[in-house]
């Protein structure tokens, strides 16, 4: 069923993204520039899925500390030579490619968090090795990928990390602390930038500035709200003609709704509910500790990315630069998500009982 639902989301992001991005591809002289680019991360990703799906999950123990090492120079290394786009430097340049050190962090660090909780057991419920020690070897990388800036990712792998937390045995008491203490801190980070801030006004109010600030959040609605139930026909969309910008990554789950409508959005959700679902049965079923922490880490970052990016789109929250999985366009984003899903697999393949 895994395998299933993440083969009809990545076609269905090939379908929407040919379809979001082709007026973007026509001022490139191809207006099938970025599908074709699509496919071919698809295909780079399937594989490597398949790869890892025939990797022993037990062989990334072995490795999880040089990942971490590794991811944490990467994040440094884009900070420090990372070129700037779009007002972040996010990427380091690879050949003719770019990779995004971020999405190779979030494996690694979960991978490590799996291997840590797994060696210390039971001591996950006292509160410096089960939250504190944890909570410090991914702040480091928060702190990292904050600085790029990119507070969506850093806060999605907050959150993952807190879901590894409590499936290994962290006391809610514990979290419940970290929670408390981490409201303020967000709110202090927000104010310490005057674009995080005009976020936070345009998804109170996107209206009042509606020609700034607001613009996307609008947009993104209107897509949404003149799909109806069906939708204006796969192709047939307006928005994506300059009047939504990322149509094709942050915002595509707007176009969906706006050529598929109801139906597409609702089909896109329950697949990523068969996704949590049977990602929650393999931590749940897992062979041991380790699995279960880091199937469970895998599922919740992509379900949770998902929820983020969803909710950015229809208006419930902040918007945050955060992709939809599977199904916006990307190349490091998608790879990494599909080599996480190959191992999702193979802790399935080998796993107790259905």
């Amino acid at each position: 069923m895994l395998f299933t639902v993440t083969c009809l989301l990545l076609v269905i992001g090939v379908v929407m993204v040919a379809s979001a991005s082709f007026v973007l591809g026509q001022e490139l002289g191809d207006p099938f520039f970025y599908v074709k680019r699509q496919i071919l991360w698809v295909l780079i990703g399937v594989c490597t899925m398949i790869v890892m799906m025939k990797i022993d999950y037990h062989t990334h123990f072995r490795w999880a500390f040089a990942g971490l090492l590794v991811s944490y120079v990467l994040l440094a290394l884009v900070i420090i030579i990372g070129p700037e786009i779009g007002g972040s430097q996010r990427w380091l340049p690879l050949g003719a490619f770019r990779i995004q050190p971020s999405e190779f962090a979030k494996l690694a660090i979960i991978n490590f968090l799996a291997v840590y909780l797994s060696v210390i057991g039971e001591r996950s419920s006292k509160f410096v090795p089960g939250i504190l020690i944890p909570l410090f070897i991914v702040g480091i990388a928060f702190v990292l990928i904050f600085k790029e800036p990119d507070m969506g990712t850093s806060v999605l792998l907050l959150a993952t990390a807190m879901v590894m937390l409590f499936v290994s045995g962290a006391r809610m008491l514990h979290l419940g602390l970290v929670v408390s203490a981490g409201i303020p801190a967000g709110i202090v980070l927000i104010k310490l930038e005057d674009y995080r801030m005009r976020r936070i006004f345009s998804f109170l109010d996107p209206w009042e500035d509606r020609l700034g600030s607001g613009w996307n959040i609008i947009q993104s609605l209107l897509a949404i709200g003149s799909g109806g139930l069906f939708g204006l026909g796969l192709g047939q969309g307006r928005e994506k003609f300059g009047y939504l910008p990322a149509a094709h990554t942050d915002f595509i789950f707007a176009v969906i709704g706006e050529e598929l409508g109801f139906m597409g959005t609702f089909g896109v959700i329950f697949l990523f509910f068969l996704f949590a679902w049977r990602g929650l049965r393999i931590a749940i079923n897992a062979p041991d500790h380790y699995g279960s922490c880091l199937a469970a880490g895998i599922t919740g970052m992509t379900i949770l990315q998902a929820v983020l990016n969803i909710g950015v789109v229809t208006g419930m929250l902040p918007v945050t630069g955060i992709t939809l999985p599977l199904i916006s366009a990307g190349g490091s984003s998608l790879v990494i998500t599909l080599a996480g899903i190959g191992v999702l697999l193979n802790i399935s393949l080998q796993q107790t009982k259905v």
